[in-house]
């Protein structure tokens, strides 16, 4: 036997131990899910490959694999992703014990800070402790105030004009544009000359618009998974990050050696200058420039991909782009009252459930996950046998939520994929001020069991939720105002990017436009 192995040529030999080693991981692979099967933990959705798992198939479509293997083992369930297990946790039911969990058990910072610090900063977010956190998000929640977003409107109005007076691709009366690029810089411009005020926005105009979008692009899933890797996204994320915060600390330092005299905009960076923590230390400056970094990184990312699909199905449904213009023809006449109040939403409700049922369909933020910190036991309905199961889920796994399912499921919405915005003139609207039943209507819960949680639920709710139903209805608004959307010839619906972290459409995306005749 010996012989004939040495006959076996010398690269051969090489190769049989690794080609040895590969197959036993796949045969233990196999085994594990097939016999030595863990029937406390939740079912295991069955892969052929080791260590990446359900990786492929839940990175092509994860609303469909979610879906998929829903109907097979019920509202929770096991897959492997990059090594780990992940406990998917559906429905309003699964929501809720994601996203309203003891932070005892459970945390948002230990999954999310190795990809957010580097573009926020140190010290704010994620890089703190979780109380210190949320003194920081109801900091912010200054300048979201119904008085200071009465004043936003005009605001909104003249940068989106002043964009599209300038832009290249909306010269002359009819052209072509990019979609999504040119909604970013819109919706960038417009959070940071109302929430930071003139010094920030005028820098827009030279190096930091470059500069955030080199923060923008190293939001990947590589740097979520391995956070850290050398690569000249990461170095030029770095160094974007450097100058942002200086900007922001060279602008604060101005402010403080003019004084009061100066603070003519009291905008949030004046109110951080002016605020303490709890225990009575001041916010430090860098502090107030990563805070700075962090909102407008965030709002803007979910923003412009939601403007994005709305664009993109109003110029594929004529009938609701024309009921839009006759809206606002209704409230405001022949101009768009530059000098409107927040209570512009009301005035266009239709605008608002645009925005909402893109929201439904179009969830910027597809998966949401958690670190597990204590073991936890979770009661789930089990398909294949119809009764509910107790589950034991240990704190090697990764707890996932998918709000954007109960968004998408027949159970709450009728004809689930259909965009269809008057929807919800029969859902409570989660922006009421008075949530009182009527009748014909679903309430619409803004609790964490709630089928509709495009903005998060529990201690990780976004704060900004108000103001970016105003900025996109706003956007929208002026839009339709001043043109008429078309697809391109031929062009199909486009479909969304899950390679990102932030699901917008595929580029290019790119629609027609042609400039209205002024009435």
């Amino acid at each position: 036997m010996w012989a004939a192995y040495g006959d076996v040529p010398l690269f051969a030999q090489v190769a049989i131990v690794p080609i040895g080693f590969i197959v036993l991981a796949f045969v233990r692979h196999i085994l594990q899910q097939l016999v030595f099967v863990n029937k406390n933990e939740p079912p295991l959705v069955f892969s052929w490959i080791p260590f990446f798992g359900s990786t492929v198939e839940y990175g092509i479509d994860p609303y469909k694999f979610y879906f998929k293997y829903q109907k097979i083992h019920g509202n929770t369930f096991s897959f492997i992703l990059i090594g780990r297990k992940h406990t998917v946790c559906l429905g309003t039911e699964g929501n809720n014990f994601v996203l309203n969990g003891s932070q005892n058990e459970i945390s948002a910072a230990d999954i999310y800070r190795g990809i957010t610090v580097p573009v926020f900063g140190k010290d704010v977010c994620y890089d703190c402790s979780p109380a210190k956190f949320m003194e920081q998000k109801k900091l912010l929640k200054y300048s979201l105030t119904t008085e200071k977003l009465e004043s936003y409107v005009p605001i909104f109005l003249n940068e989106i004009q002043g964009y599209i007076t300038n832009a290249e691709s909306f010269q002359g009366e009819k052209g072509v544009f990019d979609v999504v690029e040119s909604i970013a810089v819109m919706t960038i411009f417009t959070a940071a000359a109302s929430l930071q005020g003139k010094e920030v926005r005028d820098h827009f105009h030279g190096e930091m618009a470059g500069l955030y979008h080199d923060l923008d692009k190293s939001f990947i899933p590589i740097n979520f998974y391995i956070p850290g890797l050398p690569l000249p996204v990461n170095r030029r994320r770095d160094q974007a990050q450097k100058k942002i915060a200086s900007i922001y600390r060279s602008i604060i330092k101005a402010r403080r050696e003019l004084g009061e005299d100066s603070k003519a905009n009291n905008d949030m960076i004046w109110n951080l200058m002016g605020s303490t923590y709890k225990d009575g230390n001041p916010v430090p400056d860098h502090e107030i420039a990563n805070i700075m970094i962090g909102l407008l990184m965030a709002g803007q990312h979910n923003s412009y991909s939601v403007a994005s699909w709305i664009l993109f199905h109003i110029a594929d449904r004529l009938d609701i782009q024309e009921a839009l213009f006759q809206e606002q023809l209704v409230a405001f006449g022949s101009d768009l009252d530059t000098s409107s109040s927040h209570s512009i939403i009301n005035r266009l409700p239709l605008h608002k459930m645009v925005v909402q049922e893109t929201l439904r369909i179009h969830d910027p933020i597809h998966t949401m996950m958690r670190a597990i910190k204590a073991p936890l036991t979770i009661v789930s309905h089990h398909q294949p046998t119809l009764l509910d199961r107790v589950y034991r889920i240990p704190t090697s796994h990764i707890l996932v939520a998918a709000p954007g399912i109960t968004a998408r499921s027949e159970e709450f919405f009728p004809d689930p994929t259909k965009w269809d915005p008057y929807r919800w003139e029969t859902i409570l609207d989660v922006l009421s001020s008075s949530e009182k039943d009527m009748t014909g209507q679903t309430p619409l819960s803004k609790g964490s069991a709630s089928f509709f949680l495009p903005f998060g639920a529990g201690r990780h709710r976004c704060v900004g939720e108000t103001f970016s139903y105003l900025q996109l209805s706003v956007m929208i608004a002026y839009l339709i105002r001043n043109f008429k959307f078309r697809p391109l010839p031929g062009a199909e619906f486009p479909k969304p990017d899950y390679s990102a972290m932030i699901t917008r459409p595929i580029l290019p995306a790119r629609l027609r436009w042609e400039r209205r005749v002024k009435i």
